[in-house]
């Protein structure tokens, strides 16, 4: 059997799921090139036919990457297909992902199909796929808890009308990792033409077991596995793909696997997703957390200063985290700005570049060391973003133990410039709720939080804010060393991110 693990992708899909998750185009396209970098063999750049936004940021991914397939989400349907298809087809690899249902629970409650109408489904739709493209992956939903004997026929079926990928999910995280570790070997003994294709799990984290229950399954037989950087996803979120890398790449003795994954770009490319989504990574996160080289103890310091192997089994240069850092400063020029930019992944254009540099110059003043988390701040707010309905043009806030605590706030709004003055409970109260009145937004805020990018007091505050409006969740994200301003920059992203949900509608959200 091949050792080799192809590493499937799905970030932009199943990741963007997360709650207030939603990446613009820009954005999407940005992370997908870093994706390609990274080394992963497959990305799913999203569901075409779940909204035109969706549709339009995957047919750019398809043009834009070189090496990496790219596969499309769609359902049974002749539509979803098309749809899928339409947006891929200029990729070098395109890749049509087919799902449906497989569990009796779906198919009883929400497909109301009988097991013989899944297979035809299965069929007809596959066979479709495969006229447009050789390269076509088929999912069971819900694959863990549906009948055995049902599951293996489902994929026969599929694989004889030419699926080159067979997906088990565990698509509501109920598996455990011996239960998983049998269903696959039973998968693999019971269906007669699986050599015929790649064998893939997709399994999520309501149990915590996500990177359990997938490395079992490749350890078991199966030679695709299914992720999202920093493990996000709907619920509780997807396997994690850097937790499955380092244990493969830690444990070679045990495993005997090996991806394709260029591990020094672990720690960038989840930088860039905690980034883009506004999702803060927590400090105790495996691999790529704050604390997963940090010690405290002073035994623990003892052993490292000796040697570092005697507390750490993974060194940080392995997945990218760099402990000698460029510092650059306000004295720093264009070109060492461009080279240190380049080295983080960001090969921007002269124009891009120049707006860059502007802003570089305007945090130097404010801040005496600039440092790589700095300098993604300044390219997420001048390059990624689409162009925004609502942007900040000046603030003034008055507050202190003995006053009424103030903003006077001035919007662009569309091109037109509107202002207004009003108190509140505190500084960032009275800062949103004038932000509130002069944009007329009917969100709610769900969530508040702050933290420092980097250390010292002159560090840039980092906010985050959860809205909510309608039913549609946005997170929004700002930066500043004043964190009142960040604040203000993080509730307007939101805003920005809601209208974006608003012209953008999604027709579906999928789980596998």
């Amino acid at each position: 059997m091949d050792n080799r693990i192809l590493i499937f992708d799905t970030t932009l899909r199943d990741g963007e799921q997360s709650p207030g998750a939603s990446m613009n185009p820009a954005e999407k396209l940005r992370l997908a090139v870093q994706l390609e970098k990274l080394g992963v063999d497959i990305i799913e750049a999203g569901f075409p036919a779940a909204s035109e936004g969706d549709f339009d940021a995957v047919s750019k991914i398809a043009k834009k990457l070189e090496r990496t397939e790219i596969a499309g989400l769609a359902r049974t349907s002749k539509e979803d297909i098309d749809r899928a298809w339409g947006a891929i087809q200029h990729a070098a690899k395109p890749r049509i992902h087919i799902f449906i249902a497989t569990s009796d629970i779906h198919l009883e409650y929400k497909l109301k199909m009988s097991r013989d109408e899944v297979i035809q489904a299965t069929v007809d739709a596959v066979r479709y796929a495969k006229s447009l493209t050789q390269n076509v992956e088929f999912s069971a939903e819900d694959g863990s808890r549906s009948d055995r004997d049902f599951l293996c026929k489902v994929f026969e079926a599929a694989i004889g009308v030419g699926a080159t990928t067979i997906n088990l999910p565990d698509t509501v995280g109920y598996a455990v990792p011996e239960e998983f570790t049998d269903l696959v070997k039973y998968v693999i003994a019971h269906t007669p033409n699986l050599n015929e294709a790649v064998l893939s799990v997709h399994c999520h984290n309501d149990l915590g077991l996500a990177t359990s229950n997938t490395i079992a399954a490749l350890n078991a037989g199966a030679r695709q596995a299914e992720v999202t950087i920093n493990g996000i996803g709907e619920r509780a979120g997807n396997t994690s793909l850097e937790e499955v890398i380092m244990a493969l790449h830690t444990r070679p003795n045990y495993f005997a696997l090996s991806t394709g994954i260029k591990t020094d770009q672990i720690y960038p490319s989840s930088r860039l997703v905690s980034m883009i989504t506004g999702i803060m990574v927590q400090p105790n996160k495996a691999i790529v957390g704050a604390n997963a080289f940090s010690h405290e103890a002073g035994i623990h310091q003892d052993g490292v200063l000796k040697n570092p192997m005697t507390y750490e089994i993974m060194k940080p240069e392995t997945i990218g985290l760099s402990t000698n850092k460029l510092v650059l400063g306000k004295h720093s020029g264009r070109h060492a700005l461009r080279s240190r930019l380049k080295e983080m992944g960001y090969d921007l254009s002269d124009e891009e570049l120049k707006i860059v540099f502007k802003k570089f110059k305007e945090l130097s003043d404010k801040k005496k060391h600039l440092v790589d988390e700095d300098l993604e701040v300044i390219v997420a707010e001048s390059i990624l973003r689409t162009k925004d309905i609502f942007q900040l043009e000046y603030l003034h806030v008055t507050s202190g133990t003995t006053v009424l605590p103030m903003a006077s706030v001035q919007l662009l709004i569309n091109g037109r410039s509107v202002q207004g003055a009003g108190y509140g409970n505190g500084p960032i109260d009275a800062v949103f709720e004038n932000i509130a009145k002069l944009a007329g937004t009917e969100s709610e805020l769900l969530r508040f939080s702050v933290s420092a990018i980097t250390g010292g007091t002159d560090a840039q505050g980092e906010v985050t804010v959860r809205l909510k409006e309608n039913g549609l969740i946005a997170l929004g994200k700002g930066a500043d060393p004043d964190i009142i301003t960040a604040s203000a920059k993080a509730y307007i992203n939101g805003l920005n991110r809601m209208e974006y949900l608003k012209a953008h509608p999604a027709k579906d959200s999928v789980v596998l």
